[in-house]
Order: structure tokens, then C-alpha cells, then sequence
């Protein structure tokens, strides 16, 4: 079992829902709502599900804003919520709790955002000159990273699938799932120069973070990400993969130790003070909160570029 994932109550996780109120949409009730209504796992499938829809879907996310995804258990209430939609759009193997409400639903439209692109294995390192580790990110998905949507390519490629899927369970408004996806597409491809532009000229390659989140991001731009944890950014490291650290960033020149909004940056911190580092955020954008650094997934995104170009000595 994932180490991260806590047991939270019905009750509380009914009146998580109850306080949903991250994007536009998300506190819509799910069901009879007169438009094609979508339940998304957690923000980035509900920020998909909102683009591609526009003005003629209903979403209501699973995950509240500010809660770490892996965290989430359904309640009563959301899984009668899953049961009257018109689709149901995750994740599969990111959040055990949805996978077995929508197994267990009689929903028509069920897309998986996993089954539209390639998932890879990744270890603590990636990309780059990084070696296979034994310990896998990810033991809930059997190795396989889930963190697709931090690529703008492979996330486009999904942005496709569910356009695709929304036009075949919604024909009467095919055309706008089309034009809309499109649109989507084009600004993820716009995201995906700015990476690559942005990024091509740095005086190192490597960055450090406290979990294996950004894997595929690195894969992309020629990086090398080592992950303090691979599986648990809460959890302690073992003494030999802190000195394993040290030396790397003594040898890459890495100046920065990256933590993320939803998790405690106390290991991050404790890490560049003994090794002399800096430290800053970088956001797997799993939600969006008032610490976020940005309002959407564009926005952060451009400020995830941003820390990195500031890290790698970006020329």
C-alpha cells in the first residue's frame, strides 16, 4: 500500500465536497443538470474536462482543492454523484478509491486519461544520464509514473482522447468538443516551445525534487530529475541517499532543492541547508490553492519554467 495514502472518514470526505470551490465549475452537482455532465477525478482531468467542454458540460471534481490526491477516499455521497453523470474522466491506478467507484458505477462514458497516452517506468532518477533504481515511482501503478499531465505533449495527446470521447457520448455538441480541443491543443503546443526554448541553454541539467513527480517534464527538455523520495515526499531519506545527493549536486552544479505546495517542505529545506543549496517551489499542479503560483494550469506551468530556468543557470 502506498505509504501516502490516509484513511479519511465519509463524513469528512462528504464535507470535503461540500466545500469544493476551486474551479468554476467544480462545485456544480454532478447529474441532471440539463448539460452533459463530467466527473473528474482531481484537477488536472477537471481542467481537460472544462476546456474541451466549454459552456455545454457540468464538472464536478472528486478531489478537493488543496488536498493531495493520493489522499482521497469516495464517499456515499460522491459515488451517488458518479452513478447520475453522463461521464466519468480519471486517472486509473493514480487514486485507488476512483478506480473502484467507477468499476463498480453504471456510468456510460468512463475515459481513462491513461489508457490515451504512453506511461513509462520511472525510478528516483530520470532522464538524462539518470540510472534504473529497484524502488519504482509509483507502486500503486506497478512502476508506471501517472504524472502525464506535467508534459504538455503527452497531455495534449490526452486532451485529443477526451475530445474525442466527449464528441462520441455528446454528438449534438461534437463541434464544439471539436473547435475546443483544438484550441486546447494549440496552447499546449505553444507550452511545449516555451519548454523547450526556455530550457535548451542552461548551465546544468539536473534539478533535485522531493518526489518523482516531474519525471516526463525532464524526459522531454533533456533534464536529469533526482527525487529525494520516489514513492513518499513526506518520508525520511535514508542517510546514504542524502550523501548520494550531496555529491551529485556538488558534481552538476545544483543549486536548488524543489518542494511542492501540498506536502511539508521540511526535508527539502533540511537537505539544501546541509548541502549549501537553495530552495524553491515546483508544483505538480495535483490542485490549485492560494499558494499556487498561478491561477490555472497555464499560469503555474509557466511559473514551474520560470523556477527551473532559475535553477539550471538558464542562458
Amino acid at each position: 500500500m502506498n505509504v501516502r495514502r490516509r484513511l479519511i472518514p465519509a463524513a469528512a470526505a462528504a464535507a470535503a465536497l461540500a466545500a469544493l470551490s476551486a474551479c468554476s465549475t467544480d462545485s456544480a452537482a454532478a447529474g441532471n443538470t440539463g448539460k452533459f455532465d463530467v466527473v473528474a477525478s482531481f484537477y488536472p482531468m477537471a481542467f481537460l474536462a472544462e476546456q474541451i467542454g466549454g459552456d455545454q458540460v457540468s464538472v464536478t471534481s472528486l478531489t478537493e482543492p488543496g488536498q493531495e490526491p493520493h489522499d482521497l477516499e469516495i464517499s456515499a455521497k460522491q459515488t451517488a454523484q458518479l452513478q447520475e453523470s453522463d461521464a466519468v474522466l480519471y486517472l486509473k491506478n493514480l487514486q485507488p478509491s476512483v478506480d473502484d467507484a467507477v468499476n463498480q458505477s453504471e456510468v456510460k462514458t468512463k475515459i481513462d486519461a491513461s489508457a490515451l497516452t504512453r506511461l513509462e517506468k520511472h525510478g528516483n532518477e530520470v532522464g538524462g544520464h539518470a540510472a534504473e533504481h529497484d524502488t519504482a515511482h509509483g507502486e500503486e501503478t506497478g512502476g508506471s509514473d501517472p504524472h502525464i499531465w506535467l508534459d504538455p505533449v503527452k497531455y495534449a495527446e490526452v486532451a485529443n482522447g477526451v475530445g474525442a470521447a466527449f464528441e462520441k457520448a455528446d454528438p449534438d455538441h461534437a463541434a464544439t468538443y471539436k473547435a475546443n480541443t483544438a484550441a486546447l491543443v494549440k496552447k499546449l503546443d505553444a507550452l511545449n516551445t516555451k519548454f523547450e526554448s526556455g530550457l535548451k541553454n542552461t548551465g546544468t541539467k539536473v534539478f533535485i525534487t522531493t518526489h518523482a513527480a516531474f519525471g516526463y517534464l525532464a524526459e522531454r527538455y533533456g533534464l536529469t530529475e533526482e527525487a529525494i523520495n520516489g514513492l513518499d515526499p513526506e518520508s525520511e531519506p535514508s542517510a546514504d541517499r542524502v550523501k548520494d545527493l550531496e555529491r551529485m549536486a556538488k558534481a552538476d552544479g545544483v543549486t536548488t532543492v524543489f518542494y511542492e505546495t501540498l506536502v511539508s517542505d521540511k526535508t527539502a529545506k533540511t537537505i539544501a541547508s546541509d548541502a549549501g543549496l537553495k530552495t524553491d517551489v515546483l508544483d505538480p499542479i495535483e490542485g490549485i490553492t492560494a499558494k499556487s503560483r498561478g491561477k490555472d494550469y497555464f499560469s503555474v506551468q509557466e511559473a514551474n519554467l520560470k523556477a527551473l530556468q532559475g535553477a539550471l543557470g538558464a542562458k
